[in-house]
């Protein structure tokens, strides 16, 4: 199978999130709602998950929702804001995940970030301040770059104009300290570990919103979800160390082998276990086919959505390569001599694509 590097997608199930899952199928099928025993069990394994999760993201359990994913906690929290506070208006950062900017609309105000995606606190200042504003959005941590954002800053300026802040902490959960301030929390379980189809959205009391409905749920899959963030907290300072120490071999390694490369995003104030890099004269795609036959499973930031057909509105917004990208993201999983491999192999990867192209030699 290769080795996999794009746990920012999706992170492989933990162990733990997989015993948890085949315990609770047995005792949690059954719907929660529901007022007899089977029902009463699930809905029993369902609060203790929540009472769980919440103490682990430092909320109340009456603060935490489950979703149908980390995209859906986005909606919700997009869409139960506006309803609330009776306005549309959304602020975001210009390299928010697409599920977020769609949710946000075409009428949403974007607000630029610098050239390693950290977004510009005058700026955002400046566009929550309107009185239609319904909210503001600035994720933990960027998922294709890895670059950490001003949280705390940009949530003082969100409260002084009165406008409620929603955090995606979708790759940071699990990996880092949470930062503070915020309103609205979202995250992914198959982030961490978890199975997929679980999300998170926690909302601080006192801030205006309202539920689009109650939905059923997975109560089996949530159980996991939660074992499984339990899990990877207690791991996370290890584990953060370890793929920190990773990614800044990979850093320095493909910087001196690799010629016309830049490697893009913060690098001090980024996540511990994502680095992405821009090869001149080669298409991201064909990087990735091409380490995909060498065993690596790699994402490329340049590759088109089947929906937009556009390239990365992350790099583009950062005014870096747009092309030529490569994302490479760690898990618990990968060891040292899995990434070794892949540096020794990327600079004749990179050569032959572009061979191929006719640059050869650039």
């Amino acid at each position: 199978m290769g080795v996999y590097f794009d746990s920012a997608t999706a992170t492989p199930l933990h162990p733990v999130a997989r015993q948890a899952f085949l315990a609770a199928v047995d005792e949690g099928w059954a719907d929660p709602g529901k007022l007899y025993t089977q029902a009463r069990r699930a809905r029993q394994l369902l609060d203790a998950a929540r009472e769980a999760t919440a103490a682990t993201l430092a909320v109340r359990p009456d603060e935490l929702h489950f979703t149908a994913g980390g995209a859906d906690a986005v909606r919700h929290a997009v869409t139960g804001t506006r309803r609330a506070r009776g306005r549309r208006l959304v602020v975001h950062s210009a390299v928010e995940h697409s599920a977020l900017i769609k949710a946000a609309g075409d009428d949403a105000v974007s607000v630029p970030v610098s050239v390693t995606g950290r977004v510009d606190l005058d700026a955002l200042r400046v566009a929550v301040n309107p009185p239609e504003v319904a909210m503001a959005a600035v994720q933990s941590a960027n998922h294709e770059v890895g670059t950490v954002q001003p949280v705390e800053a940009a949530a003082e300026l969100c409260a002084e104009a009165g406008v409620p802040l929603l955090v995606d902490a979708a790759q940071s959960i699990g990996r880092m300290a949470l930062p503070t301030g915020w309103s609205l929390l979202a995250g992914s379980a198959r982030k961490w570990g978890g199975p997929a189809g679980v999300g998170v959205l926690a909302v601080r009391k006192g801030t205006r919103w309202e539920p689009a409905w109650e939905g059923p749920v997975d109560v089996p899959a949530i159980v996991a979800a939660a074992a499984s963030l339990r899990a990877v907290v207690d791991e996370a300072a290890v584990e953060s160390a370890r793929q920190s120490a990773l990614v800044d071999e990979i850093r320095r390694t493909v910087a001196s082998t690799v010629p016309d490369v830049e490697v893009v995003g913060e690098p001090d104030e980024r996540l511990p276990h994502i680095v992405t890099f821009s090869c001149l004269y080669v298409d991201g795609e064909v990087l990735l086919h091409a380490l995909d036959r060498a065993g690596f499973a790699v994402s490329s930031g340049s590759a088109c959505t089947a929906d937009t057909l556009l390239p990365s509105h992350v790099l583009a917004a950062m005014g870096v390569l747009t092309h030529g990208n490569v994302r490479v993201s760690l898990h618990r999983d990968v060891s040292a001599e899995d990434v070794r491999r892949f540096l020794a192999v990327l600079p004749s990867v990179v050569g032959s694509a572009r061979a191929e192209a006719g640059v050869a030699g650039l």
